[in-house]
């Protein structure tokens, strides 16, 4: 099995997981993000769980070719070590951000979609 098909089938029902959540108990995640971004222990132990797991999808053996490989490597590896990077060094533009991002319900709702969809199409792609 390559390293990409095992990110996908890990992470794939994660999104899945997550965005049905999100779809379907909007306000119990709008307070979840309102609590984290008051909480400089969880902003921070977030971003360290997101630059390590950022860091190792980058560094997993996968060729640089064009198709879902890369886009795995490219938007979950990179993606996780910028945000890991932006929740440790800036950790105090987290709190405004997320208090206004959680009282956007449609924004919130598009995400959870988008999710869901990258989620569908990775648990496919991994089995």
């Amino acid at each position: 099995m390559g390293t990409s098909i095992l990110i996908a089938r890990v992470l794939g029902p994660c999104f899945l997981a997550v965005a049905t959540g999100i779809m379907l108990n909007l306000k119990f995640y709008q307070k979840m993000m309102e609590d984290y971004a008051k909480s400089p222990a969880l902003i921070y132990l977030g971003g360290v769980a997101s630059l390590v797991v950022g860091t190792l999808v980058l560094l997993a053996p996968a060729a640089w070719v064009i198709g879902w490989p890369l886009f795995i490597k490219v938007f979950l590896g990179l993606g996780g070590v910028i945000k890991g990077l932006w929740l440790i060094i800036f950790p105090k533009s987290v709190g405004p951000f997320l208090q206004r991002y959680s009282r956007q319900k449609n924004v919130l709702l598009a995400h959870a979609v988008l999710a869901f969809a990258l989620g569908t199409a990775m648990t496919l792609w991994g089995y």
